[in-house]
């Protein structure tokens, strides 16, 4: 599985305002429910049950925020670049300004691991997270997570 099999151009937001991870939590969520005809409260529920669990946010300012959610036939992630930083509980206490929402099929299984593997690789690159902060729009951001460091 690679990054462009789960992020597209159109699934970056460049520039997300929120005050705290709950509202962030449901932004995202809308956003994911209103592309896939999903119930937005129903992937919130199933993120802040993940979270409950331990924060998904993974150090160096970033978080993956990822839960099954029924109705998804593949994997799905959104990026967002947040226009301030928020507290998330990461691993490292620093608050999280690139996120990614990963959401998969009911099911789990090697394709839900496969889809966070792929993710948290890109993301572990520091010139990967630099080039998504310094780019100006969604396509560089995008270009950023897909192509080469």
């Amino acid at each position: 599985m690679q990054a462009t099999d789960l992020i597209r151009p159109e699934h970056v937001i460049p520039h997300l305002a929120v005050p705290s991870k709950a509202a962030l939590l449901q932004a995202l969520s809308g956003e994911a429910a209103g592309r896939f005809g999903l119930d937005a409260e129903a992937v919130c529920a199933a993120l802040c049950r993940r979270e409950a669990l331990g924060s998904t946010g993974v150090g160096d300012r970033v978080a993956i925020p990822h839960a099954p959610v029924a109705g998804l036939k593949r994997p799905f992630g959104l990026l967002a670049r947040l226009d301030r930083p928020v507290a998330f509980e990461a691993i490292d206490g620093e608050p999280v300004d690139i996120v990614c929402l990963l959401l998969t099929s009911g099911g789990g299984g090697r394709a839900s691991l496969d889809a966070l593997a792929c993710i948290a690789r890109r993301l572990r690159v520091q010139d990967v997270r630099d080039r998504i902060r310094r780019a100006g729009d969604r396509r560089e951001i995008h270009a950023a997570l897909h192509e080469a460091g």
